[in-house]
């Protein structure tokens, strides 16, 4: 069982909610975001005196009993302002173009102000023309499919989903091990430099689904499991995730794959060690953990 160190990563659109939630601190700036569980090189995260990655290189069968290369990049986010209207491409065109994977991914809602919400897709299928349109005079998000979000909803985003989290939304995020996003509006935000941010409208177009939204999701109700409750959040090729709620002592065997571990509010010991509420935990296929306490957590491994 690893215990992780996360990357802060300071955004125009970011706030101190991670610092009041889990104790970051990033020397007085913003944390926009927290990469928790990352290879990626844009961000790794640490364990012990090296990093995840390190260790992944010299364990590989600590993901999976295939060996394969650890999937996913998990993050809190902390949306003080509206993200950019965005876009991930899949992953043949994020390798080709990118040399890169492709990016789906799950949000997780950890908190709401009153109000917040989320664009996913669009409210009706909608052309590549009128898109560019609405982009050009700045009304696409009229386009777009807005969900008001509470604590404890999920939303799977599917490549090519155009998309954008609102301004009040605290995220506990599961995607691909990718770093592609092609922004497409930005409300001409600027810069600390006065710049406006950079758009990639051209290959946001070449990527998009311009079909209305079909929510693809499939979140499970809760069922009782030692220890407290656990239910389905989502299941896509690339991941599972699992929402536990702890409530005394719970088990697992981690057979076939990793188990990453976000400690969304609570506390209590994994395998002994103590944990708390932001937390994060990489435990290698083939070991297992034990939990108690009382505790919120996301689960998350290959399916």
């Amino acid at each position: 069982m690893l215990k992780l160190t996360p990357v802060l990563k300071d955004y125009i659109w970011g706030g101190y909610r991670l610092k009041e939630l889990f104790g970051r601190d990033n020397g007085g700036k913003k944390i926009s975001e927290s990469w928790e569980v990352s290879v990626h090189p844009d961000g790794l995260s640490g364990y012990a005196s090296e990093t995840l990655a390190e260790y992944l290189n010299k364990y590989p069968q600590a993901v999976d009993i295939d060996e394969n290369p650890f999937p996913v990049l998990i993050k809190y986010i902390d949306a003080k302002q509206n993200l950019s209207v965005q876009v991930h491409p899949d992953d043949a065109y994020a390798r080709r173009v990118e040399n890169d994977n492709g990016k789906t991914e799950m949000w997780y809602i950890i908190q709401a102000e009153k109000g917040a919400g989320i664009y996913c897709g669009f409210k009706r299928d909608t052309s590549k023309d009128e898109f560019l349109k609405r982009v050009e005079d700045g009304t696409v998000e009229e386009l777009l499919n807005f969900i008001p979000v509470k604590s404890g909803d999920c939303f799977l985003i599917e490549a090519g989903t155009v998309h954008a989290i609102g301004a009040g939304c605290v995220i506990c995020e599961v995607q691909q091990s990718s770093n592609v996003t092609y922004r497409v509006y930005d409300y001409n935000r600027r810069d600390a430099n006065g710049n406006l941010r950079e758009l990639h409208v051209k290959k946001a177009v070449e990527v998009i689904n311009f079909k209305a939204f079909k929510d693809n999701t499939q979140s499970g109700g809760f069922l009782p499991c030692g220890g407290g409750q656990i239910r389905k959040l989502t299941e896509c090729k690339y991941f599972k995730c699992r929402e536990l709620l702890l409530s005394g002592t719970y088990s697992e065997d981690t057979v076939n794959s990793f188990v990453a571990m976000n400690v969304i509010e609570g506390k209590g010991k994994i395998n002994g060690d103590t944990f708390t509420a932001g937390d994060s935990f990489f435990v290698p296929c083939g070991k297992g953990f034990s939990l108690s306490g009382n505790a919120r957590i996301i689960l998350t491994s290959e399916v």
